[in-house]
């Protein structure tokens, strides 16, 4: 599991359902964050991806996803990213407009879902 960089936890099960705090397109060893909103989008699905894994669940897992991206302009590419990354599974999602996320990054995912 990923080493949280505040006082918070990357993932908490409880009653069979993974909470997992919003993930930034931040590259876990390198700490570089990609220049577009395509490679930021498949960063961050990675990263959500990375710590359901290492939980023991999976992408197909995931009953909701909560969207924040830094302009609503954004929406139809990370809609594109988004809707590749899980093929037939379709979660329930929100995506929020807010203004500026932590690093300047342009996104950032929290992901709910059922356990292994």
């Amino acid at each position: 599991m990923p080493k949280s960089n505040g006082h918070y936890s990357q993932c908490i099960h409880h009653n069979g359902v993974l909470y997992l705090s919003g993930q930034l397109p931040i590259d876990q060893h390198t700490r570089a964050i990609p220049k577009t909103i395509e490679e930021q989008t498949d960063l961050a699905l990675h990263n959500v991806e990375l710590i359901l894994n290492e939980a023991g669940s999976s992408k197909n897992q995931i009953l909701q996803m909560r969207v924040y991206i830094s302009d609503i302009a954004l929406w139809d590419k990370v809609n594109e990213r988004y809707s590749i990354f899980f093929d037939d599974h379709i979660p329930v999602r929100s995506v929020i407009p807010t203004r500026d996320l932590h690093f300047g990054c342009l996104i950032e995912i929290e992901a709910t879902a059922i356990s292994g």
